[in-house]
């Protein structure tokens, strides 16, 4: 695990092999895991510059998405002879961590994105997967919305035509921004939970509103309305029913996708303060004093208190990565077996990714709080922005209450429950 940021690298417009290199028109090479953790390594630096002032300003986040499309980061999940970077998921959530590190509101958008443009194929038949990715692919569209388990469900009017959506989503994940929308909806009569596709150009959709939130204030998150949005037949992908045998196990992980895209947010919006307190601790004397006359007094390098403090921060961080780093091999093993995956072998990677959830939840919230301990009074000058690392851990965390995972470890543990099929926020 990486605690502290990379040296500085060259600025990301500058990079020879950044966004010109993965562009849609041209690929003179075959990007490999290592070219994209390195693309964003140099994408991270650049967004760090800044990241202060931007958060401040609390503007949409039109620029950074324009910049994570550039990069050729968007379609990072999409098969090559789609179009896409034919990357993985353990490629895709070393990148969300490496950007929330640098900026927590953009690696969640981010985020959101693989999770929710990666649903087609848990959702829809393998025909129309390929042909939404494709479109996804070549449009270079930026996903937003949400379908949470907990989020009431539209309502999804057939029409002659295709279908009619209304209704109101209370929250969405780059909703102002979204090139598309994938949202959760319900036939009238049947009741059945939809994962539809929008494309908010269309009319009858009343403008996302702006989260009024403390923290994560770059991604674009609120509430959505929609007033008769034509939806077509296609863009209805497919269940989300949680009835016992109306999902695959393929299907079910999409569960657990989801919540380690949350446990690599958390991580890397912890090591990202990590990284600065630490280049804080080694040149600024100790936040607190020593008992004179000890000879560490005014270094804090040396000073045991300091030293401990900081051990403490990077064991918590080092035990949640390696949890997380085993449930992301056990959901990449299962991804791999398709349709071949029985339902204990997705209980499994359902119960190891929502251990890994909560221990990163628990060390995001621990670090960010405790490191500002470290740093002292200066913490507090708005100049430094360090209240960012922990404003965006608890907005996050607050939607995904760490309880909820436990009950469902626990219950496995005693009991060999299975978790209930639940996608979060």
């Amino acid at each position: 695990m990486t605690i502290a940021p990379s040296a500085p690298a060259a600025p990301f417009g500058d990079s020879e092999r950044g966004a010109a290199a993965l562009s849609a028109d041209a690929a003179p090479w075959e990007a490999g895991p290592d070219d994209w953790r390195h693309i964003a390594r140099e994408l991270a630096d650049d967004l760090a510059t800044d990241a202060v002032e931007r958060e401040q300003a609390g503007k949409p986040p039109l620029d950074e998405v324009a910049r994570l499309r550039e990069s050729g980061l968007l379609t990072l999940l999409v098969p090559a002879e789609r179009g896409g970077g034919g990357a993985d998921w353990r490629t895709a959530y070393a990148v969300v961590r490496t950007i929330a590190a640098a900026d927590g509101a953009v690696g969640h958008l981010l985020g959101a994105h693989y999770f929710l443009s990666y649903c087609a194929r848990f959702f829809a038949g393998p025909d129309r997967a390929a042909r939404v990715e494709r479109a996804f692919a070549a449009g270079q569209w930026y996903w937003g919305g949400g379908i949470a388990s907990q989020e009431p469900p539209l309502m999804l009017t057939p029409t002659a035509g295709g279908y009619l959506l209304d209704g109101h989503q209370c929250y969405g994940s780059g909703v102002g921004v979204a090139d598309r929308l994938l949202v959760r909806a319900a036939v009238p009569g049947t009741g059945e939970p939809l994962a539809v596709l929008v494309d908010p150009a269309h009319p009858g959709l009343v403008g996302g509103s702006s989260g009024d939130t403390f923290g994560r204030r770059l991604a674009a998150a609120g509430g959505v309305g929609f007033d008769a949005v034509p939806v077509t037949r296609d863009d209805v992908l497919g269940s989300l029913s949680a009835d016992d045998g109306a999902l695959s196990p393929y299907a079910g992980l999409a569960a657990p996708t989801a919540r380690l895209v949350s446990a690599q947010f958390c991580l890397g919006v912890a090591e990202g303060l990590l990284g600065e307190v630490r280049e804080h601790g080694r040149t600024v004397n100790p936040s607190w004093e020593s008992f004179p006359p000890q000879p560490w007094q005014g270094h804090a390098p040396q000073d045991p208190y300091v030293l401990t403090a900081y051990g403490e921060l990077a064991v918590t961080a080092h035990a949640a990565s390696a949890l997380a780093d085993q449930a992301v091999a056990a959901l990449t093993r299962g991804l791999a077996q398709g349709e071949d995956l029985d339902d204990e072998e997705c209980a499994q990677i359902a119960v190891l990714a929502s251990a890994a959830e909560a221990a990163a939840a628990r060390a995001a919230q621990d670090i960010t709080t405790r490191a500002l301990d470290a740093v002292g009074a200066p913490a507090a000058y708005a100049r430094h922005g360090l209240d960012r690392f922990w404003r965006d851990t608890r907005t996050h965390t607050l939607r995904e209450p760490v309880a909820h995972r436990l009950r469902e470890v626990g219950d496995y543990f005693l009991n060999g429950a299975h978790p209930p099929f639940s996608l979060p926020a």
